[in-house]
């Protein structure tokens, strides 16, 4: 059973539409790349998934069953997130950042602790950087922290959100190679919404294009990058690629 499936999802703001009775199945510990134009519905698709917004139709599923948005609080514990520019509350350390899930899941000390070691050597991070804050640290390192974060409960789903789109071209790759590393140091399911084509073929297994709020061609990276299914795909592969 799929960890996400979509089916017939349809969300309306006034006479726009976002997603266009959507149907996908994201396959289960590999990542996919949710790429398209701006407005195509990426980040609508995302919200959807993490339970942020309601279709209007269709229905979401999550670990084989409907969304329950009367429990969506322990739904979202099961789910990692991480966004553009990190989300870190400036006014907390690293170490209070990281572990912020851990304190709601009422974690004892002992453990709350050696986890967030555990995920700061995992990206190798200096341990001192535990008792810094946000605004101390480069755009790579938050970066970091904010996966650590996302980490923290080691949830089987990752949404990620633009999550490397503020970096310069050579912190975002040494983000990709770390990004890359912890997925196959344990494999989840992970959908990546970007506008970089490139970053979506090094960093995914599939690929969801998306125009006009509706599904242009998903499937395995390597095999929408040959074989585009229409115009439309091979031009935007193309625009980036050249």
């Amino acid at each position: 059973m799929a960890r996400i499936k979509l089916h017939g999802v349809m969300k309306r703001y006034g006479t726009a539409t976002a997603l266009g009775g959507v149907t996908l199945s994201f396959r289960d510990d590999a990542t996919t790349a949710v790429v398209g134009p701006s407005g195509s519905g990426k980040s609508t698709l995302l919200q959807m998934i993490n339970g942020l917004i309601r279709p209007d139709e269709g229905e979401v599923r999550l670990f084989g069953a409907p969304i329950d948005y009367g429990r969506i609080a322990e739904v979202r514990r099961r789910i990692g997130y991480a966004v553009q520019g990190t989300g870190l509350f400036p006014h907390l350390t690293v170490e209070k950042n990281i572990g912020l899930l851990a304190r709601v899941e009422k974690w004892d000390r002992r453990r709350t602790a050696e986890r967030i070691a555990e995920l700061i050597r995992l990206v190798e991070l200096p341990p001192s950087f535990a008792n810094r804050y946000p605004h101390e640290l480069s755009g790579g390192e938050q970066q970091r922290v904010g996966l650590c974060r996302a980490m923290m409960l080691d949830p089987p789903l990752f949404l990620l959100d633009e999550p490397f789109g503020a970096l310069d071209p050579i912190t975002r790759r040494e983000v990709h190679d770390e990004f890359a590393r912890l997925q196959r140091s344990k494999a989840r399911t992970i959908v990546l919404v970007t506008h970089d084509i490139r970053e979506a073929i090094r960093l995914a297994d599939e690929i969801v294009v998306l125009r006009r709020s509706a599904v242009a061609q998903a499937g395995p990276c390597d095999e929408v990058v040959r074989a585009p299914a229409n115009d439309f795909v091979r031009r935007l592969f193309e625009a980036q690629l050249r």
